[in-house]
């Protein structure tokens, strides 16, 4: 086994905890950003330049970020156990936003987040070799403060469990906690399509739309799950839930830009074109509007595609119900409705942990929700596919552009250059230059509105939807052909890095590349003395309007990674407002 030191990420902390009664420690943004990468049977291509990035935007938001990459499970616990201590001292006011990104499974009704370093023979290994997620939430959740975002950019094809019963595939639905928001970059129980080039679609979609100032941050989701979507022809829906009482914002609205663009109206689909009722489902992510779609659009080209999706989504929600209740009459209903579904093996397990007979008594009749009617016929060829995903010559041609409506108001994150590479290991990988930020966006960073409210004219938050996201797979083969067959497609994004993807099928093959972190500006080229040496720590200094500083904190070192090929760097835009001044502390 590989032994990788984590003594960097408790220094960290403990230098955070002495520095608490400092005027930075004052600032109650505060970030954790974790990309794994390095696994050893193929490391993931983007993660680390996913994690980066993020990053970066939060940083220019005037949050105070702690970042890491490629650690191990007991590297991620303390790097989670100290972000914990920070959040609780920071007082009422604290905001939290969490981005992890990696691999990321579920079972037994959690979600786990999958170090690099984790060996899962088994489905019963999970436990032991990877890091539950609740376990933080709850956590995190218990700590007095305004807002918490925590965002799983995991559901992607594992090599796991390749002994005994499969796991359930992607991320299981879960509930957020009060005042949380909580972000998967694919629906649940169904993963997305394999990123290659030099950022995931999820990632750099997510970190474009959260510059702009003024939007609540549930609808940012919202056109992330719409251009996510658009971007892989319909391959893969992101999620989201929340428990938000009030509008939260990322970044301010600049004193004297017009105000956003609102929502569009909330319109009966029957009222709708095809073209914008496509789009208004996806936006709005409900099983009944998935159900209406059908009734309204039955013969419309995204029809197999709607109802992939809600077969999915149903299949997730009853055994979301099933775990809820945990009774034996929960889980042979599930059994019953769904023989074959992604989770029948966990419902076997939960009724003998139960003391349960597997087989219901002659006389039992399913449990009926009065909220979730039982699936139709034609959803069962979804519901008994060895994993939920949506994309392939199966579903038709790939989606309509979204409408105008939906469109959001700069494109200038779209095509942004590699970052390069860092001339020390541990660093996540980040930008030489700022990110440009949308025109209308300012940070929460100026006096008296450090506290990230939303301001009182702020619109109401709207009204959350119905939990419901979809089942999983067992294996994805990525492809890396320069032509498309009849089981993979090409996806064009915008920017630099072209997305690849097949339908699922068999374990995935290792990637030949590793990816690209990079260099701070402010980085000696000199290496790390020991694993075990402190790394710097670099806090922003805000200012009135700060662009993207260039380097997010470090955690802790590692061996450097294999370069994956460079692509060309496309010039940015002059960004509109000054780099933030990044100060490393001393070691």
């Amino acid at each position: 086994m590989r032994i990788i030191h984590y003594k960097a990420v408790t220094w960290a902390g403990a230098l955070l905890a002495l520095m608490a009664t400092s005027a930075e420690a004052a600032n109650p943004r505060l970030a954790l950003v974790i990309g794994e990468s390095a696994y050893p049977d193929g490391a993931l291509p983007t993660t680390a330049n996913d994690a980066g990035l993020v990053a970066q935007v939060l940083q220019a938001a005037g949050f105070d970020v702690v970042g890491a990459r490629d650690l191990d499970g007991k590297g991620v616990r303390e790097a989670m156990r100290d972000f914990l201590d920070k959040a609780n001292a920071a007082g009422p006011d604290m905001q939290a936003f969490v981005y992890v990104s990696g691999r990321a499974l579920q079972y037994a009704g959690d979600n786990y987040l999958v170090p690099i370093e984790a060996r899962i023979a088994r489905a019963a290994d999970v436990p032991i070799e990877a890091v539950k997620i609740s376990d933080f939430t709850h956590a995190l959740a218990a700590a007095p403060g305004l807002a918490r975002v925590v965002v799983i950019d995991g559901a992607r094809a594992n090599p796991y469990a390749q002994q005994g019963d499969p796991l359930a595939g992607g991320l299981t639905l879960v509930d957020p906690e009060p005042n949380t928001v909580i972000a998967f970059n694919a629906a649940p129980g169904a993963i997305g399509v394999q990123d290659s080039g030099d950022y995931g679609v999820y990632a750099k979609s997510l970190s474009g739309l959260m510059r702009q100032g003024g939007v609540d941050v549930r609808q940012v989701f919202e056109q992330v799950r719409i251009d996510v979507n658009q971007q892989t022809q319909g391959a893969q829906i992101p999620w989201s839930a929340s428990h938000l009482n009030t509008p939260y914002f990322i970044f301010e609205r600049a004193a004297d830009a017009a105000a956003p663009r609102p929502l569009p109206a909330r319109r009966p689909l029957k009222s709708l074109s095809v073209e914008e009722a496509y789009e208004a489902v996806i936006a709005r992510d409900d099983l009944r509007d998935y159900e209406e779609f059908l009734r309204e659009h039955r013969r419309s080209e995204q029809a197999r595609r709607v109802e992939a999706i809600l077969a999915a989504r149903r299949e997730a929600l009853f055994w979301r119900r099933a775990l809820t209740r945990d009774r034996p009459e929960a889980y042979w209903t599930y059994l019953k409705l769904y023989p074959r579904g992604p989770h029948a093996h966990d419902a076997a397990v939960r009724l003998d942990a139960i003391s349960a007979r597997r087989e219901p008594p002659p006389d039992f009749n399913a449990v009926e929700y009065d909220d979730l009617p039982p699936p139709q016929r034609d959803e069962m060829i979804y519901a008994d596919r060895p994993v939920y995903y949506f994309g392939g010559d199966d579903f038709g041609p790939p989606p309509p552009p979204p409408p105008p409506d939906y469109i959001v108001e700069d494109d200038d994150w779209r095509d942004l250059p590699p970052p390069p590479r860092p001339t020390l290991d541990g660093l996540l990988p980040a930008l030489a230059i700022a990110i440009p930020l949308a025109l209308a966006a300012r940070a929460y960073s100026d006096h008296p509105r450090s506290d990230g409210k939303a301001s009182a004219s702020a619109p109401p938050p709207p009204p959350p939807h119905p939990l419901g996201p979809p089942p999983l797979p067992h294996g994805v083969q990525p492809v890396a052909a320069a032509t498309p067959t009849p089981a993979a497609a090409p996806i064009v994004p915008h920017g630099a890095g072209a997305v690849r993807f097949v339908a699922p099928s068999t374990p995935p093959a290792a990637p030949s590349g590793a990816p690209t972190p990079v260099a701070t500006p402010s980085s000696a080229a000199t290496s790390l003395p020991t694993p075990v040496a402190a790394p710097p720590v670099v806090r922003p200094t805000p200012v009135a309007t700060p662009a993207a500083p260039a380097a997010p904190a470090v955690v802790r070192p590692l061996p450097a990674p294999v370069a994956t090929p460079s692509s060309a760097a496309t010039s940015l835009p002059t960004p509109v407002a000054a780099p933030a001044v990044v100060r490393p502390l001393p070691a």
